[in-house]
């Protein structure tokens, strides 16, 4: 797992460790210390602590005009016995959404696992981007799968189209263009 790094070629866009508007402003990384774990299995020192300790993130992109974020995921989802969608409510999704973010574009091909609960979180975080939309790309079938058994497909749009094996090839603003084009679509608007 120490060889799965985030997506970095965005870095040259956007920094969350130098954007006072994210929960990681002023994050110091240590490319050189492996430090944080996940079952045991250390992981890249550029991976996120948002509260859980078997889910890691990286915010990939934010862009506050058009009001959408790009965030990756690592490790094993765990509402069960972790609450990570507490922690990521809480901790990351929250402090965006009161910065007008109202579009969430979560890449969860290196999830895992999932472990789902009741879906009191999702549905809250659904509620809260009203006109927006939250969409997982990339999430592995079992996943998807597992997710669809807790109903959280109902407040996040996932699988068919929005399994996008190239977005690394766009910039930000063609992954979202693309991204919102297949929502709307979906959605009728």
């Amino acid at each position: 797992m120490h060889e799965i790094e985030p997506y970095y070629r965005w870095l040259q866009y956007y920094n969350p460790a130098e954007d006072d508007l994210s929960p990681f402003f002023g994050k110091q990384y240590n490319h050189d210390l492996y430090s944080d774990t996940i079952y045991g299995y250390y992981i890249d020192p550029a991976w996120d602590f948002m509260g859980s300790e078997t889910l890691y993130i990286k915010i990939l992109y934010t862009d506050y005009d058009l009001r959408y974020t790009v965030i990756e995921f690592i490790g094993e989802w765990n509402d069960a016995i972790n609450n990570d969608i507490m922690h990521l409510k809480r901790n990351i999704v929250e402090p965006l959404t009161r910065q007008g973010i109202n579009k969430f574009i979560l890449i969860g091909e290196n999830i895992m696992n999932f472990h789902g609960s009741d879906d009191c979180y999702y549905e809250e975080w659904f509620e809260d981007v009203e006109d927006g939309w939250i969409a997982a790309i990339n999430f592995p079938e079992w996943v998807r799968n597992e997710q669809m058994l807790f109903d959280i497909d109902t407040y996040i749009n996932m699988g068919g189209t929005l399994e996008i094996d190239n977005w690394r090839t766009m910039s930000p603003l063609q992954f979202y263009t693309k991204v919102e084009s297949m929502i709307q679509r979906r959605i009728g608007a």
